[in-house]
């Protein structure tokens, strides 16, 4: 049995069973899907470019289970894409991990990202839009394009575990729809799907980007670190309905579209405030992430509660929003901030376990702080 690899004991399987695996690897189980092929076939143009796919997606690959006695699902190429349309990659020059996005060459999409990637715009401090580091012909078609951004993770992975950190994310995506309102964008979908993260701090040794809570061969589950001692960033990403208004133009647009359809106005006949909509669906989020989900979060009712209107015009602009998140912020006190976040749906047992390790985690964490 070979065990020269850095895998677990419990990796490593019986030969009949290794057989059983080679037999069903040779039936096209673990092979590419068809979404995986195209980008197989797009792997020489992305080398040649500075872009390095996983091994999975070279011409060459041969899965390396074959001819050992080792479970595919431990072993790092048989991790098959989530999203057909954007492969994670390395880019040469670097190491840098990216995201590479298939679209169509004739969206508002490219337009808008390149705008707000702009060198006025892209270093701004309050620029949380996911900047756009490469745009590349798409090989297999003349009507696409490839979009290279960094590589980024959903905004609650891991999930959120103080007040501090949910005030953090509601601080960081109101000046980010701040910055795009004051730059005449309106994103139209801001809702969660579409809110993501740069979580390095969070996993200093790196990750897998498909397997995104495991090592990078995607073996060990790994512990995060906590955002409340290691922050990150926020950003919008998916501008594919946003909408850029020339200065001093009408925000009035049509159209239902939109991942949150909760909208009152949305409208394909009745033109509708274009920066109202994104309020809305931001207050949306806060609400169905955060007050929803967790106790402890009243203090962001009103500010929820104005951006979630059903009538447009009472909903406050970004900008004034944003100005109310800081007066709430300057009443809350530093221990609040580091109070863990207690899920509505804990069951009296479990609040009194989470607490009491959360209680040792804080000791731990001021006693460090005494020392240093």
């Amino acid at each position: 049995m070979d065990r020269s690899s850095h895998l677990p004991a419990y990796a490593y399987i019986s030969p009949e069973k290794a057989q059983l695996y080679a037999e069903d690897t040779r039936k096209g189980f673990y092979g590419l899907s068809p979404a995986e092929k195209l980008w197989k076939d797009r792997q020489p143009f992305l080398e040649r470019t500075g872009y390095t796919l996983r091994k999975r997606y070279y011409t060459d690959w041969t899965p390396s289970w074959i001819g050992k006695n080792v479970d595919p699902i431990f072993c790092e190429d048989s991790i098959m894409l989530n999203n057909y349309n954007v492969i994670d990659a390395i880019r040469c020059r670097d190491g840098m991990l990216v995201a590479i996005k298939t679209t169509r060459g004739d969206t508002d999409e490219i337009a808008i990202a390149k705008f707000l990637s702009s060198p006025d715009l892209i270093n701004h401090p309050s620029n949380h839009c996911a900047p756009l580091i490469d745009l590349l012909p798409d090989p297999l078609g003349s009507s696409k394009m490839l979009m290279v951004t960094p590589y980024l993770r959903p905004f609650d992975d891991p999930e959120f575990g103080v007040v501090g950190e949910v005030l953090d994310f509601v601080f960081q995506t109101l000046q980010g729809l701040q910055f795009l309102h004051q730059c005449g964008v309106a994103h139209r979908d801001c809702a969660s799907a579409n809110i993501m993260m740069d979580g390095r701090s969070l996993y200093p040794q790196g990750h897998h980007p498909i397997r995104d809570h495991c090592s990078l061969d995607g073996v060990v589950e790994l512990v995060p670190l906590s955002r409340i001692d290691h922050p990150v960033r926020y950003y919008f990403i998916d501008f594919g309905i946003s909408t850029r208004f020339s200065e001093n133009s009408s925000p009035l647009v049509l159209g239902k579209n939109g991942r949150d359809q909760d909208v009152p106005e949305l409208s394909s006949d009745v033109p509708y405030d274009a920066y109202k909509v994104d309020i809305f669906v931001l207050g949306n989020v806060y609400d169905k992430e955060f007050i929803q989900k967790y106790h402890g979060l009243d203090f962001l009712q009103s500010l929820v509660g104005a951006m979630k209107q059903s009538v447009p015009g009472r909903r406050p602009t970004a900008q004034d929003t944003l100005k109310s998140l800081e007066e709430i912020q300057a009443t809350l006190s530093s221990v609040l901030l580091r109070w863990r976040l207690r899920p509505r749906s804990e069951t009296p047992p479990e609040r009194i376990l989470h607490d009491t390790v959360a209680a040792a985690r804080e000791g731990i964490y001021h006693l460090k702080r005494l020392v240093t």
